[in-house]
């Protein structure tokens, strides 16, 4: 058995015989660009509506919710889907959202909201663990559509033009400690300071 690893550490470390430098780094830049391409591919298919409702947990439960705000259906006609709020563009931070919900599978696997009575069980923790995730990338994904410096306070309500030019111009407040619940149902507040 050792010479086996012995041999394969051999095969590892040492030039081929039977092929050449270059052909092996063409070899190898050839399959990282099919790896890349796949790896690509796969991330983005993990972006779309159909791979997001395709669970139950979240078709009955949060898209539902969804299909009855603004976010859904509007005058403009513009429609923002689950990764749209959910997950970075900038390609570093995706990577870090993917793997933080990788998590998620697990609650999959193991059925901890696979009935509507589980989700509303855990619908606070779930709530305050995004809350908490926006308000740590200064509200990233809301900035991704609604962008600061092309609002117009004039066409806003005194009250929201007031809150945007202070509390977030500051960065006092992001969007995430206004707008809870702007896309789905608040869990039960009770309890919380300020509802």
């Amino acid at each position: 058995m050792w010479n086996k690893i012995k041999h394969y550490w051999q095969l590892l470390w040492h030039p081929s015989i039977h092929f050449s430098l270059g052909f092996l780094t063409i070899g190898g830049f050839i399959a990282g660009i099919i790896f890349w391409g796949g790896f690509n591919t796969a991330m983005e298919f993990t972006n779309t509506e159909t791979f997001c409702i395709g669970c139950h947990e979240m078709r009955d439960n949060v898209y539902n919710e969804l299909q009855n705000t603004i976010h859904f259906s509007n005058r403009s006609g513009v429609r923002a889907k689950c990764s749209d709020c959910h997950v970075p563009h900038d390609w570093t931070d995706k990577i870090a959202r993917k793997m933080q919900a990788s998590k998620e599978v697990w609650g999959k696997l193991f059925g901890t909201i696979n009935t509507r009575e589980k989700f509303l069980n855990k619908r606070r923790e779930l709530a305050e663990h995004e809350w908490a995730r926006l308000k740590a990338n200064d509200s990233l994904e809301c900035r991704n559509c609604h962008n600061f410096d092309y609002m117009d306070f004039t066409a806003q309500s005194q009250r929201a033009a007031q809150q945007h030019s202070t509390a977030l111009a500051s960065g006092e407040k992001t969007c995430i400690d206004c707008h809870k619940g702007i896309a789905h149902e608040l869990p039960d507040m009770s309890g919380v300071e300020g509802w």
